[in-house]
């Protein structure tokens, strides 16, 4: 099996326990830090990920550090990742997590390409619209590329609004150079 396929099964197992349980807020936040203590801390990840050290001495060190912290299921369900080898996917379970979360809860990330920052205030009149426009919670992340010269890119999945002022020279650019000019115009301020 593929990673990604294992890292979903292993979200939508843990997806299953946070709606029994606490909550899918309390799982969110809890596999959201353990993710990101292996993003920050290369020493922590090196040493889960690191065959020569035993599932024991891992596991003891994961209750210590998230003990108190993460929901008790929760905990187990990352104490069972190790016993199955599958640690090395924390990261892409929490993501696919994530993921279930949002298709649950009516949310769309949504990438938005900008040529220079914007105040809050048209960040939220842009998730308005967005969110009116796709139906459900949109959530942008915004990126700033001054060479869009104004506008906006909206990327949603695998589709692609472009409405930037780049794009829109470029097809008056073509537009121009596809019109024909008349045969006799050419000639005419000629005499």
């Amino acid at each position: 099996m593929r990673d990604e396929t294992v890292a979903r099964s292993y979200a939508e197992a843990l997806f299953e326990l946070a709606q029994r349980h606490e909550g899918l807020e309390a799982y969110g936040a809890g596999i959201g830090a353990v993710a990101g203590l292996l993003d920050e801390d290369a020493r922590f990840r090196l040493f889960l990920e690191t065959p020569r050290i035993a599932d024991a001495d891992r596991k003891a060190v994961m209750k210590k550090a998230f003990g108190g912290e993460l929901p008790r299921q929760l905990l187990n369900f990352v104490l069972i990742t190790i016993d199955k080898r599958r640690q090395r996917l924390l990261r892409a379970i929490a993501s696919q997590f994530n993921l279930l979360v949002d298709e649950h809860l009516g949310r769309e990330h949504v990438e938005v390409t900008v040529a220079r920052p914007m105040d809050e205030d048209t960040r939220t009149v842009i998730a308005q619209r967005l969110s009116a426009v796709l139906g459900k919670e949109a959530i942008p992340h915004v990126r700033v590329k001054p060479e869009v010269l104004g506008g906006l890119i909206v990327r949603t999945g695998d589709t692609i609004y472009d409405g930037s002022v780049r794009r829109h020279l470029e097809d008056m650019r073509r537009s121009l150079m596809k019109a024909e000019i008349p045969s006799g115009a050419a000639g005419a301020g000629a005499s």
